[in-house]
């Protein structure tokens, strides 16, 4: 327990460091470093800390005379863009003390600066100090610049998420294409699994440095020896450059604590990641709610009735919005653990519970509902507390989680999300009986413009249920991510009609596309425009061809496995066919009680594989660590974790191993559209570090 336990206290040990720095300062901060500032309690830390204001970092904000003290927080490199911005900033204000934290480590500076010594102390971050100095015009003032990996959001007791990695992405093969062309011939790459840290571009490199960096200091902090393993082509990368941190070797010799940590690839399964199945409520809410301006993974919640207000145009701009990260209310803490990491009906039913709880904590005239959980049941219970500030503060957690949930099983576009799962279903079942060009054909009926808002023809389905752009996006890459668990078939032939088929498919997602009355953030993001009036014909065809390259490699991602390659049980006549979770297989590996050899886990914490090299192992039995040594594993997921993987995660352990500590870690929380921007709208090769 205290192993977790030092884990889960790290993000908040990290920002205690930022906060010793900001009484009396006005606070300009990233939007990445405020989402991991967020979910460990909000501005409200900052200014209990002394903080006078705090605003966003960008070149439009400064401060007035009376205000000369400024704190940064960035999660990027000190260099570039980020130092532009910052020296905006200072020269149109009129400071005489100035903090700089980048969550960036002084090591991973050194490499981005081309310096490949080892150095004393902090070169570059001093350097830095005296460029703040000359821009405050005057080398008397004071400036600091320090490093704090301040960068784990603390989403519930059992997930650790990394908003400044929220882009990072195990590569796919048109990566690997781009990477290749740039090579002579001799040495081009055959796989992803070929590739290693220095082919990798200079931005990817310094990003997967940095996040070794942080890892790092998390297991320094904590007083861990690890022992890493990988599944995937990047994890064994970040893996790789973990083992051989230079910070990290003297750790490793006097730390007390034991800790395994897996990395795996989120392409290792694609499959659980658009999917419909998850059955779980925070995903729904996650899908179907708004997300807050600049954050990766919280959502607004509208808060409007708990007033009095009228429902206008305006009033939602009077009214700041709800959200997810309850972390003062521990009543509400409780309830986000269980809709996150339970079934849908489960949280729902919780969400009630705790309503009820609530209003009959303060007497509220409550009408108990048994059976069925409705959208209005939760909330006529939630505006009991309308217009009752005392009330409405002491429980505004429970109430916002409530709304949320109220908010989303009332949602127009929830029937799609069931549409959707049906469809899979169907899809899944057509795998093992056709070859893969026959399954992707009962996509075609599918792809068809979808109707105005006005011209819904009596007795057809409402336009909501009506599968969009989005949605179809989303089968597609469900369909390919399991299209070689298709029926083989003649197979030149079948190449023939594939291409033939592809073509008309990209032809009816373009006309879709083009036929939008408005374009969804992943379709604004895919073709480059805002709004439908920009898009033309040969735009909306370019991402749709642009779509199917990156399509086609996406069932090769486990070839390179030997034991883990399918997701996809067939139906046996008795049973269905269904869909296995790869993260559920790696943990039956990991907790298998005769501890088998999994190939496929690659023990990555070097040393012995110099022993084995220099033929001791002829006289030595070496055995390799098996992930199941050590008291705490760490489960890394490169590139995102759903929900619903979170409740597996969960019953997995209290299945095969109950009582063991086990914490996620990843790059982010997905929603099942997240995937489609991952994979065709984001650049994956030049990740942004502010540069």
């Amino acid at each position: 327990e205290k192993a977790l336990g030092d884990f889960l206290r790290f993000p908040h040990q990290m920002w205690e460091k930022v906060l010793s720095k900001v009484k009396k300062a006005v606070v300009f901060m990233d939007s990445r470093c405020a989402e991991a500032l967020h979910w460990s309690g909000g501005a409200a830390l900052l200014l209990e800390a002394g903080a006078r204001n705090l605003k966003e970092f960008s070149s439009f904000e400064a401060c007035a005379e009376n205000e000369p003290k400024a704190v940064f927080v960035v999660s990027t490199l000190l260099k570039g863009r980020t130092i532009d911005v910052i020296k905006d900033i200072i020269s149109l204000s009129h400071f005489q003390y100035c903090v700089v934290i980048t969550t960036v480590a002084h090591s991973v500076h050194l490499v981005a600066n081309n310096v490949t010594t080892e150095m004393e102390g902090n070169p570059v971050f001093e350097q830095f100090e005296e460029k703040l100095c000359e821009w405050m015009g005057n080398m008397n003032y004071t400036a600091e610049v320090m490093h704090v990996p301040a960068v784990f959001a603390p989403v519930s007791q059992q997930l650790l998420l990394t908003p400044a990695f929220a882009h990072l992405f195990p590569l796919l093969f048109p990566d690997l294409e781009a990477i290749n062309t740039k090579r002579p011939e001799k040495k081009r790459f055959g796989s992803l699994v070929d590739m290693d840290m220095n082919s990798l571009p200079v931005e990817l490199q310094l990003e997967i440095k940095s996040l070794a960096a942080v890892l790092n200091a998390m297991f320094e902090a904590t007083g861990t020896r690890e022992e890493s393993f990988a599944v995937g082509p990047m994890s064994r990368i970040i893996a790789g450059e973990l083992a051989g941190h230079p910070q990290a070797k003297n750790r490793r010799k006097t730390a007390p604590n034991k800790a395994s940590i897996i990395f795996v690839d989120r392409t290792m399964d694609l499959t659980g990641a658009v999917g419909h199945h998850g059955d779980n409520l925070v995903e729904k809410i996650l899908t179907v709610l708004e997300p807050l301006p600049g954050h990766v993974t919280d959502i607004q919640v509208d808060m409007l009735e708990l007033t009095s207000l009228q429902r206008t145009p305006h009033s939602t701009n009077i009214l700041a919005p709800g959200c997810l990260a309850q972390t003062q209310s521990p009543a509400a803490q409780a309830l986000w653990e269980t809709m996150l990491t339970s079934k849908h009906k489960e949280g729902v039913m919780e969400v009630r519970r705790h309503l009820v709880e609530a209003a009959s904590k303060e007497k509220l005239p409550i009408k108990m509902g048994l059976g069925r959980v409705t959208p209005e049941q939760l909330r006529s219970y939630v505006q009991l507390f309308r217009s009752r500030p005392g009330m409405l503060e002491s429980h505004c957690g429970v109430l916002q989680l409530g709304l949320a949930t109220a908010q989303t099983l009332r949602h127009p576009i929830m029937p799609r999300w069931d549409a959707c799962l049906a469809f899979e279903r169907l899809l899944l079942q057509a795998l093992g009986d056709s070859d893969f060009t026959a399954v992707l054909r009962q996509l075609l009926p599918l792809m068809k413009p979808r109707r105005g808002e006005d011209d819904t023809a009596s007795g057809s389905r409402s336009r909501e249920e009506e599968c969009g752009p989005d949605e179809l996006i989303l089968l597609l890459v469900y369909l390919y991510s399991l299209a070689d668990e298709a029926q083989p078939s003649d197979q030149d032939a079948e190449e023939e009609e594939l291409e033939k088929l592809e073509r008309e498919l990209i032809g009816q997602l373009t006309l879709v596309i083009t036929q939008e009355q408005h374009l969804s953030p992943l379709l604004q993001k895919l073709t480059g425009c805002d709004t439908p009036e920009q898009l033309t014909m040969e735009q909306a065809h370019a991402a749709a061809e642009g779509l199917f390259e990156t399509l086609r490699g996406l069932s090769q991602t486990r070839d390179h496995l030997k034991q883990l390659r399918s997701v996809y049980t067939a139906s046996d006549g008795v049973h269905q066919a269904t869909y296995r979770p790869f993260l559920r297989q790696v943990l039956e590996e990991v907790f298998h009680p005769d501890r088998p050899e999994c190939p496929d886990i690659e023990y990555m914490s070097g040393g012995l594989t110099d022993l084995l090299k220099t033929g001791f192992s002829m006289f030595m039995k070496v055995t390799r660590p098996h992930p199941s040594d050590n008291p705490l594993l760490l489960v890394f997921l490169v590139g995102g974790v759903t929900a619903s993987e979170l409740r597996l995660i969960k019953e997995a352990v209290s299945t095969h191993k109950p009582g063991s500590q086990v914490l996620v870690l990843s790059t982010r929380l997905l929603r099942p559209t997240d995937i489609a921007e991952l994979l065709f709208a984001t650049p994956r090769l030049s990740p942004d570090i502010g540069v």
